[in-house]
């Protein structure tokens, strides 16, 4: 029998204990993953403040009006008033100009070597990450985190019903083969969202889920049976009543103060009883009904799904919209429609080669696949209850957001409302601050711009956060700042600063420029300096 050496017995005691160790340290390991938050985030396209119940509105969403119930509110959360742009900031932390993005189209960031996402950092320190829908860059998504992915890489125009083209859909990084029939689009995200958390609450790491749905954005495209279940409230009752019961339930609620008045309306709005079409105009806020319902049964299965998982109590669940209601479709039936309909010059973009009906009207009724219409200023009007204006306007109707926000572990007493502000920047913070990772200065090679946005986590664990300094937004239509309660704003690019006290006048019905003179000009000289900070023109 061979004697063994001194340096044998270290070498096998090295190893015994190197195997020890990682016995030990794979529950901690474990352990540490399982107290970092799971993330869910949900957001609708399109979508004004009132819509959903939580918020006041009529439309029935009982499990987004469920995390309210178990969760927060925030009054005072800001997007940046167009789709592209508001994705821009949620997944870097940063204003859309800093990384090459006017902040006035739809397109994602154009100078990658500035930024980092949010799905890169978490995928580098240990997060699973899926996301499912709305993608607007030029990679694939999972080229930039994200290790699973279902949607279209989408760039121009929409149809819930069929591929078009330029908004291919992928799964993974494949074409997926899009169905004959049967296909609606908000149902489909929604069962490959919970395909996708399925398979994620099955595994030890923590998970980042981004839900970005097309819906209830235009086309009005519902398929008849969601919409029946939706007509006769709006065939009963026309936009006038609507904006008045959703701004008084607001009142009950506490999102708004009881003495906030209703923004002026725009001038084109008929009275509701005036209107000789009931029955279209009807017609188109019940497809949007059917859309935002939709949306709402997506978050129904996620919560199942966390709940069976047993998650549940570690997840944080987030849900917002990317701006305001739009004003898109007109006031009166028309045979046009968004450049589609008699003599419109333009390519058939689906790739079945059927050309939409052009405009809506009481003899083409919106919904069905054929159609391509939107709801007009009038209900999105109603949508943006009580706030000023619309999508791609920098007042409060344009920018302000319904943020709804559920972590049983953490947010303990449901039917919270803040009044701190937030803004969609922020959520880069938030999360890396959640999932306890630093920031990168470097990254791949890249030399990511400091953040912009600040952490959430906070106002979540209902302490006082410091809020911003100031809050720019430069976007298609005009341009504003706030500081505080203090906020400026040009009707439209070039005219005259107008300034509000939000505190006061929260629905910006009354310019106090000529009365503080001073500040109205020392806030547009910070505008000025922040536009040439970041490269906006």
């Amino acid at each position: 029998m061979k004697t063994k050496t001194a340096t044998q017995w270290r070498r096998r005691n090295s190893l015994a204990l190197l195997i020890a160790s990682s016995l030990l340290l794979a529950p901690l390991a474990a352990q540490a993953a399982a107290t970092r938050p799971n993330i869910v985030l949900i957001m609708a396209d399109d979508m004004g403040w009132s819509d959903i119940g939580c918020y006041g509105g009529e439309i029935p969403t009982p499990h987004i009006d469920s995390l309210a119930r178990d969760g927060l509110r925030f009054t005072q959360f800001y997007n940046n008033a167009v789709c592209g742009p508001t994705r821009v900031s949620l997944l870097t932390g940063l204003y859309p100009q800093q990384v090459g993005h006017s902040g006035r189209a739809w397109n994602q960031p154009k100078d990658f070597s500035k930024c980092v996402l949010i799905p890169e950092v978490l995928q580098a320190n240990g997060y699973h990450n899926m996301m499912v829908g709305k993608w607007q860059g030029r990679d694939l998504a999972v080229k930039r985190g994200f290790h699973r992915f279902f949607g279209p890489n989408c760039q121009l125009k929409i149809s819930y019903y069929h591929e078009v083209k330029d908004n291919q859909f992928y799964l993974n990084d494949k074409r997926w083969q899009f169905p004959n029939e049967g296909f609606y689009m908000t149902d489909a995200f929604n069962d490959y969202s919970d395909e996708f958390l399925k398979e994620a609450v099955k595994k030890d790491d923590p998970f980042f889920l981004y839900v970005a749905h097309i819906a209830p954005h235009w086309p009005l495209h519902a398929p008849e049976k969601y919409v029946e279940k939706h007509r006769q409230r709006y065939l009963e009752k026309g936009w006038d009543e609507w904006r008045d019961i959703r701004a008084n339930r607001q009142k009950e609620m506490g999102l708004v103060a009881k003495n906030t008045p209703l923004a002026a309306k725009n001038r084109s709005i008929k009275k509701w009883k005036d209107d000789p079409n009931k029955a279209w105009q009807a017609e188109r806020m019940a497809v949007y009904a059917a859309q935002i319902a939709s949306i709402d049964r997506g978050v129904g299965q996620l919560l199942k799904t966390l709940e069976a998982s047993g998650k549940a109590d570690n997840t944080l669940v987030i849900f917002l919209s990317d701006n305001g209601g739009a004003m898109d479709g007109g006031v009166n039936p028309t045979d046009r429609g968004f450049g589609f309909g008699p003599g419109a010059k333009g390519p058939k973009f689906r790739l079945d080669g059927v050309h939409p009906v052009g405009g809506s009207g009481p003899r083409n009724m919106p919904g069905g696949p054929e159609t391509f219409a939107g709801y007009g200023v009038a209900w999105s009007t109603v949508s943006n209850t009580p706030w000023r204006s619309h999508k791609s306007h920098a007042y409060e109707g344009g920018i302000r957001t319904p943020l709804v926000a559920r972590w049983p572990k953490v947010i303990r007493d449901g039917n919270q409302i803040t009044t701190q502000s937030g803004h969609v920047i922020d959520f880069m913070a938030t999360f890396l601050d959640l999932a306890g990772v630093d920031y990168p200065t470097q990254f791949n090679g890249r030399k990511p711009l400091p953040l912009e946005g600040k952490s959430l986590a906070p106002i979540f664990r209902g302490e006082e956060r410091k809020p911003h300094d100031a809050l720019y937004f430069s976007v298609p239509k005009n341009q504003s700042l706030r500081m505080g309660d203090w906020k400026i704003v040009n009707a439209a690019r070039g005219k005259p600063w107008e300034l509000y006290n939000l505190a006061n006048d929260p629905t910006e019905r009354t310019n106090l420029a000529a009365k503080h003179p001073d500040r109205a000009r020392n806030m547009a000289a910070a505008f000025k300096q922040w536009q040439a900070s970041v490269g906006d023109k």
